[in-house]
């Protein structure tokens, strides 16, 4: 391993993780948008807790292995000192929305291509090809220029960077590190309390260990990339796992393998598909599944763009963000989180009303 280039080692290891994090979602059924969707709908919240689970494991592990000087959360795009506010709002919404017209976020989608579903093939596919556009593109230049208009600089307030640990630390006079450990004790706590206050998901094994492996992998992630990828000559990015912009990197390197270069992202997309696959296939549950008419395929082709141009805005996705964003305690990446289960909760009101008016009516009535 010793003579693999860097870049090899957190490819192959990201493969591997990304593939037990896809076998796991296909077989537990995790998914943040089923979670809203079955707590609004049918009041089930289970899934839901499922979600916030993952997130209190992914919180207290990143910031217990920031502490132990493990890795540096800071050197991660979701702490630098530039909040994008205004894109974490829309392209937060725009994800959210996005994801109810398609059936399911970024890594529901690709779990349900291991598992035989064609429809998931279109919608990554065109997620890839519009978060590619919004990242490097003709869309990026808008982006770009909002961005330029509206981000706020943080440096000027004396802060290095946009987590809410460095801002309570400021405003009060105290140690960022005190700071730090206290918030997270707070969140993780009370995350945990509303999580197992509920009778229905204290009885559920699956959704349990759905919520504690995944909160696992994103501390696995973490490690791969900022303890394995440590190199002097060919440093690694420290992340963990999102899927929007990757899935656009992976489009990309499909194209021009010769000359591209595979990342952590990349691999942790063909990981997630060969994981659901297998999966799949060993319960048997491997099924062909085509969209049922041409309104069907219009919904998902349109909730497709969105989540690739909203997910690039605000960063990422509900994994992305809404777990390895927030394990940061990045004020950007709660801001992002909040708008996603927004935008997800208008695109459900959007589906039984029929047109946004009415969906917007619909979500902020006082009914």
């Amino acid at each position: 391993m010793e003579d693999l280039p860097v870049t090899t080692v957190i490819a192959t290891a990201g493969f591997f993780a990304a593939a037990v994090f896809g076998a796991i979602v296909n077989r537990t059924n995790f998914c943040a948008m089923g979670g809203i969707s079955d707590m609004i709908l049918m009041g089930d919240s289970r899934r839901f807790r499922a979600w916030l689970l993952a997130m209190a494991v992914a919180i207290a592990g990143t910031q217990a292995m920031h502490g132990l000087g493990i890795i540096d959360i800071n050197t991660s795009i979701y702490l630098t000192p530039n909040l994008g506010w205004l894109g974490a709002i829309a392209g937060g919404l725009m994800f959210g929305f996005g994801m109810t017209m398609a059936g399911g976020c970024a890594i529901k989608n690709l779990v349900r291509i291991g598992g035989g579903n064609l429809k998931s093939v279109m919608v990554i596919i065109i997620m890839g090809i519009f978060a590619y556009t919004t990242l490097r593109g003709l869309i990026g230049l808008g982006r770009v220029s909002m961005e330029a208009a509206t981000n706020i600089d943080l440096s000027q307030a004396n802060l290095e960077s946009q987590g809410i640990p460095d801002m309570i630390a400021v405003a009060l006079g105290m140690e960022v590190g005190t700071v730090r450990g206290v918030l997270a004790v707070i969140l993780v706590g009370g995350l945990l309390f509303f999580c197992f206050k509920n009778s229905a998901f204290r009885a559920s094994a699956r959704d349990i260990f759905a919520g504690v492996s995944i909160g696992a992998l994103i501390l696995v992630a973490w490690w791969i990339t900022g303890v394995l990828g440590q190199d002097d000559f060919d440093p690694v990015q420290l992340t963990s796992f999102s899927f929007v912009s990757p899935t656009g990197d992976s489009l990309q390197y499909l194209m021009t393998f010769s000359g591209a270069t595979i990342n952590f992202g990349v691999s942790a997309v063909g990981g997630v598909i060969a994981g659901s696959f297998v999966a799949a296939m060993a319960s048997r549950a491997f099924n062909l599944e085509s969209f049922a008419s041409s309104d069907d395929m219009l919904r998902n082709m349109l909730g497709a763009a969105l989540m690739g141009t909203g997910g690039v805005m605000a960063l990422g996705c509900t994994i992305g963000q809404g777990l390895t964003g927030l394990s940061t305690l990045a004020l950007g990446s709660l801001i992002a989180l909040v708008s996603i289960i927004l935008g997800c909760m208008l695109g459900m009101k959007y589906l039984e009303e029929g047109s946004l008016v009415g969906a917007m009516g619909a979500l902020f009535s006082s009914d």
